[in-house]
């Protein structure tokens, strides 16, 4: 396959290059656009106000192209830009530092520039791991790898995201793969005020998703548990049933 690689964690992060390296030994043909810094949690966004700068990478077996913005201008630049030749048939994001269940998806870059390369009509996978420091993913890479031959990509209805993560665990300790629903549980969230070494205030965000409101059956659920989750994903928020509700209001 002809694969577009990109993630959020930056053309250097281990999730990527793993990756790389796997797919590539695995037979395929993989093309490398990414951010060349961190662009962890910023969800779909993309760059209007500045120029995108694009900067080779090339070390160590690994060739790509860096790009001086977000994970969905990347995947833009890329299909539309910087790829010569044939659209790629896969858009693959990750290994991502961190898993991307439940709402999360709505913020990781990780899985958004997935979606942008099924907005664009090419089949998408995103990757996680709840890890947020991994040394060596190259288990789960070589998961991924074989992975990503089974699905009917070519089947699959257009606009659909299939979002892959693993737990924090080593491969041959996880449980086995399952489909599931992501859980619709929000975080609570707190900020810690924090001060700085001129005694300036700032703010840290933390919070937890209360296990308590965790569906069974869910993406988070079964995460913890220790399973490989599988969630096919769509970008349609329109609420069907507020849809009719409001419809039948007449308010026109």
């Amino acid at each position: 396959m002809d694969i577009l690689l990109t993630n959020d964690d930056g053309i250097q992060a281990v999730g990527l290059r793993s990756l790389y390296r796997a797919l590539i030994d695995a037979g395929h043909k993989v093309r490398v656009v990414a951010p060349v810094t961190e662009q962890s949690a910023v969800g779909h966004a993309i760059t209007m106000a500045l120029p995108l700068r694009v900067k080779e990478f090339k070390e160590n077996g690994f060739y790509g192209l860096g790009v001086t913005g977000t994970p969905v201008d990347c995947v833009k630049l890329a299909l539309t830009t910087l790829l010569d030749g044939d659209p790629p048939d896969l858009v693959v994001s990750g290994i991502n530092s961190g898993a991307n269940v439940g709402v999360d998806i709505l913020y990781s870059g990780t899985v958004s520039a997935a979606t942008e390369g099924a907005l664009m009509d090419r089949p998408a996978l995103a990757i996680s791991v709840e890890d947020f420091n991994p040394v060596d993913l190259s288990e789960q890479a070589r998961y991924a790898a074989e992975f990503l031959e089974k699905p009917p990509w070519k089947d699959l209805p257009r606009g659909c995201v299939l979002n892959l993560n693993f737990p924090s665990c080593p491969m041959d300790q996880a449980k086995a793969l399952r489909v599931c629903p992501h859980t619709c549980a929000a975080y609570n969230d707190w900020y810690e005020s924090r001060h700085d070494p001129r005694g300036r205030v700032y703010y840290w965000l933390d919070g937890v998703i209360p296990s308590e409101k965790v569906s069974p059956g869910t993406d988070r659920d079964l995460l913890t548990q220790g399973h490989v989750t599988l969630t096919p994903l769509r970008f349609d928020f329109t609420d069907r049933g507020v849809l009719g509700l409001l419809d039948a209001l007449g308010l026109h």
